[in-house]
């Protein structure tokens, strides 16, 4: 029977999240996780098992803090049609100021882990995809009131805007200038996709 865990789980497990993050997951070993998350090898052990079994609850962990948290506040905030158009600001927004290059840390698994472990390959898909509905069921949602026509392809548009995401958030690691530039540029990879929520149903 595993021993108790006798340190802050969740200050814990967000160090380990950042790790992940910062370094990727190759390059990070059970020694850096374990000082970033102030515990000793023994605990790491006991507590989560292997660096892959960290690794899964840090994505999942990252996922409630970021992309969950986000979807859940702009879906509470704004109407069904500004909803997309307010989750590409803030994503480009975060971008700018994301100073280290970091990226997202989904779409950073994607493209370094997923390729070559197949089981999180699946989780960081399935991350993936609940941005992709969550695109889907605004797109769903403003078509119904009569907000985009009718005759606009909820699941391609859908599955459109996850592509424009994930080049957003992949261009975003390079350095491409200051502030200014780079949200011109980010900006402008967004907003031809963007031109789609201008449409509006014929009456």
């Amino acid at each position: 029977m595993a021993r108790l865990k006798e340190f802050d789980e969740d200050k814990a497990l967000d160090s380990a999240v950042d790790c992940f993050w910062e370094h990727g997951y190759e390059a990070t070993s059970v020694r850096d996780l374990a000082s970033a998350m102030g515990i000793c090898s023994a605990s790491f052990y006991n507590a989560y098992g292997d660096k892959r079994a960290l690794f899964a609850v840090a994505l999942e962990r990252y996922a409630n803090r970021s992309m969950r948290e986000r979807i859940a506040r702009i879906e509470a905030r704004h109407p069904p049609k500004q909803r997309i158009a307010a989750f590409f600001d803030e994503i480009v927004e975060k971008s700018v100021k994301d100073s280290d290059c970091k990226g997202c840390m989904l779409v950073n698994s994607a493209l370094d882990i997923g390729p070559h472990d197949a089981e999180i390959g699946t989780l960081v898909s399935g991350y993936l995809s609940e941005i992709r509905a969550f695109f889907k069921r605004s797109l769903e949602a403003a078509r119904g009131v009569g907000d985009l026509p009718r005759r606009l392809d909820a699941e391609a548009t859908a599955d459109h805007f996850l592509g424009v995401l994930v080049g957003i958030r992949v261009l975003a690691r390079t350095k491409i200038g200051r502030s200014t530039e780079r949200r011109r540029v980010l900006m402008a990879v967004a907003q031809p996709a963007l031109t789609i929520l201008a449409q509006r149903r014929a009456r």
